[in-house]
């Protein structure tokens, strides 16, 4: 696998500009591990006010574990989700992991596991690739696993640490390597990451007031 270096200096300088523009954030919002995990992959190809939607159809009626979506048949799952788009499709995924979630015992079962293997599992589930994976690592499990998604890839490209166009895996070993293992600061760094991405560094940028706007040569070029 390619190896990547990012400048720890620089990265970890970023990421201060950006804490003290936005503070403190609290993510990923959800009530156990098991919703976390259910977000995780109702979020792809979405935003979060949507999933937020769909998890609460499946609170309201009363199927937010992994027995009751395994046991409810498609289409009332499918329209539960709906919020959260491509239902039929993230249906089947998501039954899918609550299958092996129950196949294995359920989430604190899983929480022993060491990391890697966990990863590992979890990459072997229909619909779960690594930003999902590592998105329940992260917040469900509180593991160093730094989550990946395309905000990281066009902010760190526009401030000019990386093209943009490495691989999954090169990313996430050369921002762990560069942070250290810190599940804190993991949180911390890709909370940040989505909010300066809503905020400012969208697919057409919003460069006044941005945070980052002396460091970005996306914004220089033009």
């Amino acid at each position: 696998m390619k190896k990547l270096t990012l400048p720890k200096r620089s990265l970890k300088a970023h990421f201060n500009t950006l804490q003290k523009c936005y503070g403190e954030l609290s993510w990923w919002p959800a009530d156990s591990p098991f919703e976390v995990m259910v977000g995780a992959i109702l979020t792809q190809n979405t935003n979060w006010v949507n999933v937020e939607r769909a998890i609460a159809n499946l609170k309201a009626k009363g199927k937010l574990s992994a027995e009751a979506i395994v046991k409810s048949r498609h289409d009332h799952l499918a329209a539960w989700i709906k919020p959260s788009g491509y239902f039929n499709i993230k249906a089947k995924r998501l039954r899918a992991f609550c299958e092996w979630c129950q196949a294995e015992g359920g989430c604190e079962a899983l929480s022993d596991r060491e990391t890697n293997l966990l990863r590992h599992q979890l990459l072997a589930i229909h619909g779960v690739g690594p930003e999902t994976a590592d998105d329940m690592l992260l917040y469900a499990f509180e593991r160093p696993v730094f989550v990946i998604d395309a905000y990281t890839r066009r902010i760190f490209s526009r401030v000019g640490l990386i093209d943009g166009e490495e691989g999954y895996e090169v990313l996430r070993a050369a921002f762990e390597a560069a942070l250290g293992e810190d599940v804190v600061l993991f949180n911390q760094a890709h909370a940040l990451i989505v909010e300066y991405a809503k905020q400012h560094c969208r697919t057409k940028p919003i460069c006044e007031n941005c945070p980052l706007v002396r460091n970005c040569q996306s914004a220089a070029a033009g």
